[in-house]
């Protein structure tokens, strides 16, 4: 094994961790837009998103009572679905480019 797949494998797991661990210690205040709409006054008449009772909502897993196992699931279940994606769109792209190993 290369250090170059030692590297991206390292960063893998380490994604994993911060996901599925660090990720509880996170701030529960609101971020940034949802701060602005408290101090200006329009967040009671905000409206629910078409997603807001998908799978991953609200940075859980929909049917995971634990709150910390269900932060963690999603942002494990987050960090594969990226890592999925762009590896899937840079072969794609490497083929096409006409790049070999």
């Amino acid at each position: 094994m290369n250090k170059q797949s030692k590297f991206l494998i390292a960063g893998f797991v380490l994604s994993l961790f911060l996901a599925g661990v660090v990720s509880n210690y996170a701030s529960s205040n609101p971020d940034g837009l949802e701060k602005v709409a408290e101090d200006i006054g329009f967040l009671d008449s905000a409206k629910e998103h078409t997603n807001a009772d998908g799978l991953l909502a609200d940075y859980g897993v929909k049917g995971i009572e634990n709150e910390r196992l269900s932060t963690g699931a999603a942002g494990v279940i987050g960090v594969i679905a990226t890592a999925g994606v762009s590896t899937g769109l840079f072969l794609v792209l490497r083929r096409k480019n006409g790049a070999s190993r």
